[in-house]
């Protein structure tokens, strides 16, 4: 509430009575617009704050209220779906989907309706858990371009001293490409990366090779770029000549993040990368050049390598589905899809994540698993980079301990960065996104689902590195931890719904 202007001096009547009036009016107009097209959790987190603090709030809502990007963005992302949408239109789900359950092929048209990328067969992946190797082998294929490199990041840094051998790499690989004629295309979260020390200098090294890059998301308002503030890209691509593409968890920055309380604390983020061969890098390539379209109006076509017949009809691999979401559509894709194939699971779901604040329908579909006799595990971090988020993850434990799913805790001062779930043997999916409101409503992310035991497997035997370091929270232990830490997790939720 505004404080009466009469208590801080002689002012006159008329202005203390204006002050109410304005007071309230923020709060009555705010109570019937706030609401609209929102989830009731989201509105009334933002009514508590405006009607605490109106004046501040209301300046918070209209710089932050909106999660929907620009007309021309919105609009440009339409129209990729819909060209994507009429190319694909001949292609039907793949053969070996049709010996899946049903849930499967059901997943794949819900997929398909919310983003129009089909389902593809013939793929080849490769796993990598290893930072530095990642790193390592995303140069080596730069290396071999002969055409064209495309990357995305959220975060693009370079390495700091005594600390090289990481983002330098592939760096260094990237100027060797275009010293050779090779089209580099660099796309990089604007906010995400100018907040890392040494963003300056990573630009300056950039224009002095000459690569092409452009800063995604821009806030930029004097140059008449500017959304709200924290819709960021936070997706991770590298597509090298149409024919390999990497994507997971991994930023374009050493694993301590170049923060000095990490390096003081020898903490390190844990990622997964996967490197695909076949024609699901077409689709990843594709997530890319919607991106490269919205920042730069160019739309790339005839740009970028098509796989051909023969590759579309090779039945020589695994089934994926690259799955692309953000504020750029008008579902929350990876939240409808993630919520799906929760419901559908049968014996085991297996889901990791570094932040999971789940919405109302996520937690019900995470508890229901549980409650009708599925094998429920999560994997989080025991203790969170990020403060709020730490506290607001916390305070879902005890529905999640109370409906019988396994909670396992991976080791401080380590970050378990990694994003995947496992759904029986038929289905698993890993990405760029996180099981929070953020990466459902705020951020731009790519997840990649895929079919087969073997899918599967592989990344149940990824979930298991992560077992072995892991701690297993009961429900006794968690039931005794302080009354102080159960009010500040408390707290904490209530900010969920806005993070």
């Amino acid at each position: 509430m505004l404080w009466p202007l009469a208590e801080f001096g002689n002012y006159p009547q008329w202005l203390t009575i204006l002050s109410w009036i304005i007071d309230v009016g923020i709060r009555v107009l705010l109570l019937g617009i706030v609401p609209g097209g929102r989830r009731p959790a989201v509105a009334m987190a933002w009514l508590l704050v405006i009607f605490f603090l109106p004046l501040p709030g209301l300046v918070l809502f209209l710089l932050l209220g909106s999660f929907r990007l620009g007309g021309q963005r919105r609009s440009r992302q339409r129209s990729v779906n819909e060209a994507l949408g009429r190319a694909t239109s001949h292609l039907t789900l793949p053969n070996e989907a049709g010996h899946a359950p049903l849930y499967v092929a059901s997943a794949a048209q819900l997929t398909r309706n919310l983003t129009s990328f089909p389902m593809l067969d013939g793929n080849h992946f490769e796993f990598i858990t290893d930072y530095r190797a990642s790193m390592q082998r995303m140069a080596q294929d730069i290396d071999r371009a002969t055409d064209y490199v495309n990357l995305v990041f959220y975060i693009a840094a370079l390495d700091p001293e005594g600390r090289e051998g990481y983002t330098n790499e592939v760096l260094d690989a990237l100027e060797r490409a275009k010293a050779r004629g090779v089209r580099v295309r660099i796309l990089f979260d604007h906010i995400a990366s100018l907040r890392v020390p040494g963003y300056r200098k990573l630009v300056r090294r950039l224009d002095a090779a000459g690569l092409e890059y452009h800063p995604a998301m821009p806030v930029m308002p004097l140059r008449g770029k500017y959304q709200r503030p924290d819709l960021r890209n936070h997706r991770k691509i590298l597509v090298v000549d149409g024919l390999i593409g990497y994507t997971g968890s991994q930023n374009l920055i050493e694993p301590g993040y170049k923060r000095r309380s990490a390096h003081r604390m020898n903490r390190q983020w844990v990622d997964l990368m996967a490197r695909i061969t076949g024609p699901t890098v077409a689709s990843l390539d594709l997530v890319f050049a919607t991106d490269w379209f919205s920042e730069t109006g160019d739309t790339l076509e005839g740009q970028l390598r098509d796989p051909t017949e023969e590759e579309l009809n090779e039945q020589d691999g695994s089934i994926a589905q690259v799955v692309p979401s953000g504020p750029g559509f008008s579902n929350e894709n990876n939240l409808r899809l993630f919520n799906h194939l929760f419901y559908a699971a049968k014996r085991r779901l297996v889901v990791v994540s570094p932040y999971l604040v789940p919405d109302d329908s996520m937690l019900y579909a995470l508890t229901t698993a549980a409650q009708k006799g599925v094998h429920v595990e999560l994997f989080v971090c025991r203790k969170a980079d990020q403060f709020m988020v730490h506290h607001a993850q916390q305070s879902y434990y005890d529905a999640l301990l109370a409906a019988g799913i396994r909670i396992w805790r991976y080791p401080d001062p380590n970050v378990l960065h990694a994003k995947l779930f496992t759904v029986d043997d038929d289905v698993a999916v890993f990405g760029s996104s996180n099981m929070d409101m953020r990466s459902f409503s705020l951020n731009m992310e790519v997840s990649v689902l895929t079919v087969g035991s073997e899918m599967v497997e592989a990344l149940t035997e990824v979930i298991e590195q992560y077992r072995e370091v892991s701690e297993e929270l009961t429900k006794e232990e968690w039931d005794a931890r302080p009354r102080a830490q159960r009010w500040v997790d408390n707290v904490f939720r209530l900010t969920s719904a806005l993070q």
